[in-house]
């Protein structure tokens, strides 16, 4: 039951996100959004990631990691609701709550894995991760038809995600009434901040993260500019997610059982970056490129979420390393979306963009390997 709860959770973590990017058009059309702001909006879930995880292990030592998940949830669904009326600053005051709710669960997953599923991290990692990449795939790909039939169009399709919030909480319940003081104990470990390795983790996660969140915000918008339609756009979207969750599959299985990831996340960035620079060179085969590039989004962030549990001595370092890796990492990834559409709308063209996301793959695999020695430690 906590295994299906935390699947539960995690598939809710990214779908509310990811139902954006294919509908960004219609939403900056219905309020007159420029690309600077269209940018914005993409940005601000990562930003709210980094703005709310570090108080995120606090809400668990004051209430506990099963209230403090439950709280989360709650709040993501009211985030949906707020995000879903017919007012533009309820757009983006709803995409902020929303972001808050997932940030929460974000830090605290980890922790829970590390606490409850010490010899199977990777593993059970995978398992989520997996469910999240899935939900979120789904998500996107039925964004543009459910929105195209909807009585309300696009703000239907944002909001119908509220329902699998609430099927969530409905099975976490017992779980928070069942357990009476599940508070992780206080530890004497030092403070991540003075670690190189919980650094690197951080850089990790928050690399892997840029190229993601480009590519869920700007991918159907950088396709259509080259021909592809709006539906087709989203179903290149959903392929890249698709392959990015068949791949993490399959990590965990060899994860679990070596202690070097350091050619894991070489292999990973490298698909990354290959994807990436086909998008630049060759878009006209972009369905390909795309492929490539999920091949690496998937594993990377498995391998990231494993690395703020197996880099960390017990669950509250776990917490304390994760709270760290998320909120700094998704500060660099707000960067991503962001600058992604400044450079696009300042030169016209989409060269710069591409070439950014290329050097944060670069970047990543540097990361990856040393993040990923076998000494590596917290």
């Amino acid at each position: 039951m906590l295994l299906l709860g935390l699947v539960l959770i995690a598939a809710n973590m990214r779908a509310s996100i990811t139902v954006v990017g294919p509908l960004l058009a219609e939403i900056s059309h219905t309020y007159g959004l420029s690309g600077a702001a269209a940018g914005v909006l993409t940005a601000l879930p990562v930003l709210g990631f980094a703005a709310f995880s570090p108080y995120a292990p606090r809400l668990a030592r004051r209430a506990g990691m099963e209230r403090a998940l439950l709280v989360a949830m709650l709040v993501l669904i009211l985030g949906i609701a707020v995000r879903s009326l017919p007012w533009a600053p309820a757009l983006f005051a709803g995409t902020v709550v929303l972001a808050a709710g997932i940030a929460v669960a974000n830090v605290l997953l980890p922790a829970v894995v590390k606490r409850n599923f010490s010899t199977r991290q990777s593993t059970i990692t995978g398992i989520y991760a997996t469910t999240m990449g899935l939900v979120a795939a789904i998500a996107s790909g039925v964004a543009v038809p459910l929105a195209s039939v909807a009585p309300a169009g696009w703000r239907t399709a944002l909001a119908v995600w509220a329902m699998l919030v609430a099927v969530g909480v409905v099975v976490w319940l017992p779980r928070v009434r069942d357990v009476r003081d599940n508070r992780p104990a206080r530890d004497t470990a030092p403070t991540p901040l003075r670690s190189q390795v919980a650094w690197l983790v951080t850089a990790f996660m928050g690399l892997q993260s840029f190229g993601f969140y480009v590519m869920i915000g700007w991918l159907p918008t950088f396709l259509r500019t080259h021909g592809v339609g709006a539906r087709a756009a989203g179903v290149e979207l959903f392929a890249y997610q698709l392959v990015s969750l068949v791949t993490s599959l399959a990590l965990p299985l060899v994860a679990d059982r070596i202690r070097d990831h350091r050619a894991l996340a070489g292999a990973t960035a490298a698909c990354c970056g290959i994807g990436y620079a086909g998008l630049l060179l060759a878009p006209g085969v972009s369905t390909l490129w795309v492929l490539v590039a999920g091949l690496g989004t998937g594993p990377s962030l498995v391998l990231a979420l494993s690395f703020m549990a197996l880099r960390a001595g017990g669950p509250s370092e776990a917490a304390a390393l994760s709270a760290m890796a998320q909120s700094g990492g998704y500060l660099l990834a707000a960067a991503g979306p962001f600058l992604f559409g400044a450079l696009h709308a300042a030169t016209g063209t989409w060269t710069a963009s591409l070439l950014t996301l290329l050097a944060s793959a670069v970047a990543l695999f540097a990361a990856g390997l040393r993040a990923g020695a076998p000494e590596a430690s917290v």
